[in-house]
């Protein structure tokens, strides 16, 4: 999760799309083994082999790290790093207004 300066973790309505995509961006890249500045945030995952095995495993830490309750799918609907970290911001915000 994104530690603002302040030395605490980020609330839901900290994130931004940079972030989530910078946090996306790393995480995929562990999974990948490759690079995270070669991970082009709309290049479909697929096209750079993400696997259901690993969609799953992006799935649980997203739902780990964010405290969020995803479809497993979620890597397939939202196919590329920008249309996930959409989802994402759009997912916390709305989290944010039900607390």
């Amino acid at each position: 999760m994104t530690v603002p300066t302040t030395g605490r973790p980020a609330t839901a309505g900290e994130h931004t799309v940079e972030t989530l995509t910078g946090w996306l961006t790393d995480r995929i890249s562990l999974y990948l083994k490759r690079p995270a500045d070669e991970i082009a945030p709309g290049v479909p995952l697929a096209e750079y082999g993400l696997d259901s095995v690993a969609a799953l495993s992006l799935c649980g830490d997203i739902e780990e790290d964010f405290d969020l309750v995803l479809e497993p799918t979620v890597a397939w609907d939202y196919p590329t790093v920008d249309a996930l970290a959409g989802y994402l911001v759009e997912e916390l915000r709305a989290t944010v207004g039900e607390a």
